[in-house]
């Protein structure tokens, strides 16, 4: 079959100017055994959409409904040769190597945080100020990699601190947890991305703690600022709020970070209930926070020190009682709500409304058990009073 094919939607969410969206896909089917050895991953081709959603008049009583029309699917891809295990993708060519979901595509003898390591498990997108590039976060790294949003080309791999990093790697995540007391927890990488309006500043979140950190039975992780020119970076602390006891901690965890102005962002918490895993959604919250005046813990390492540390949240969106609220019965409330986005501004009630979109990940699978399981999208509207200092990113169109 064709390599660009829709698959996957859901894992990242970032609009784009005007009815312009970009969602993106993670690192392939995984969701049902296929091969063990590769943590179930298949050989995929790494790609995001690009999707126009326009609104229109709606005859369901919710105010507008939402027309989606796919314009492409761009395969991700570098200019230099990736190290990859067996047989290279069909579709390479010379100075065209892609990158692939497969876990066992890295090289045993370098890092996780390798850039010529060909796996790739993109989580979050985000796109320039100049609209001609998107950036985008990765968990098997974890990495951070601009590419040209028209080819598909990687144009830069932005170096992360070496704390990110796992030095023994395998191709099954338990083993490679096992291996390591330090660097990202395998499969819980650079979750969610973000970019400052101005379009100067990268900032990425990771899922769970740091091994370092005390790994994904911790309560702190780690949020890191990346300026694009020049590549410094600064770290704070991110404390979760659904972590459970010690007797029976939750493996809570992060999905998704926006910027609403330089210093606060949305962060997307989350657990891991609902339609396409069972059990009833409880915690899905969106929590403002704010980087201003937090404490650099770039030179800290275990909870204990980042104890204390932590930015200041709180709630601004709990996901779960407003879907609810909008007529979402419990049993369709999705599992993974991992794409998180600012929209474009509407016209309601003779109004300016602001708009947040909110993307689910249903891991490629249409139906589970015999149930619907769709991509869903929700469309949230919000004004000023409700969320004071938003600042939209400056998109060229």
């Amino acid at each position: 079959m064709s390599g660009n094919i829709l698959g996957g939607l859901g894992s990242g969410l970032a609009y784009a100017g005007g009815d312009a969206f970009l969602m993106l896909p993670d690192r392939g089917p995984n969701a049902t055994p296929y091969d063990v050895s590769v943590d179930n991953a298949t050989r995929y081709y790494n790609r995001f959409h690009s999707f126009r959603f326009q609104l229109g008049p709606s005859s369901t009583g919710l105010p507008f409904t939402v027309k989606e029309t796919l314009e492409a699917t761009t395969l991700l891809w570098s200019p230099t040769p990736l190290t990859y295990k067996g047989e290279a993708p069909a579709l390479n060519a010379a100075g065209r190597f892609y990158f692939n979901g497969r876990s066992d595509q890295f090289d045993a003898a370098e890092g996780s945080t390798n850039p010529d390591n060909a796996r790739f498990d993109p989580e979050g997108i985000r796109v320039s100020g100049d609209g001609k590039s998107v950036f985008v976060s990765d968990e098997y790294g974890p990495y951070l990699y601009q590419f040209d949003r028209a080819t598909g080309q990687r144009l830069k791999s932005f170096a992360l601190p070496s704390k990110f990093a796992a030095s023994h790697l395998s191709s099954k995540g338990e083993a490679e947890i096992a291996g390591n007391d330090s660097g990202r927890v395998a499969n819980k990488g650079m979750e969610g991305l973000a970019i400052t309006p101005d379009g100067k500043t990268l900032v990425g979140i990771m899922q769970s703690p740091l091994a370092q950190d005390g790994g994904t039975r911790a309560p702190y992780v780690r949020i890191v600022t990346v300026d694009i020119a020049r590549g410094a970076t600064h770290e704070y602390a991110y404390g979760l709020n659904n972590t459970g006891t010690a007797e029976k901690p939750k493996y809570a965890g992060i999905s998704e970070i926006v910027a609403v102005n330089d210093h606060q962002f949305l962060v997307d918490e989350r657990d891991g209930k609902g339609r396409g895993a069972g059990g009833e959604p409880v915690f899905k919250k969106l929590f403002l926070i704010d980087l201003k005046g937090a404490a650099d813990v770039s030179d800290l390492s275990g909870a204990e020190a980042l104890a204390g540390k932590t930015v200041t949240k709180t709630v601004f969106l709990d996901m779960v009682a407003a879907l609810k609220a909008g007529g979402v019965v419990t049993d369709a409330i999705p599992e993974k709500i991992e794409g998180v986005t600012f929209g474009p501004d509407v016209t309601l009630n003779g109004g300016v409304t602001h708009t947040l979109w909110i993307a689910s990940d249903n891991d490629f699978l249409s139906t589970i058990d015999g149930k619907p399981n769709p991509n869903s999208i929700y469309v949230f509207g919000f004004s000023d009073a409700d969320l004071p200092g938003y600042v939209p990113q400056v998109l060229a169109q």
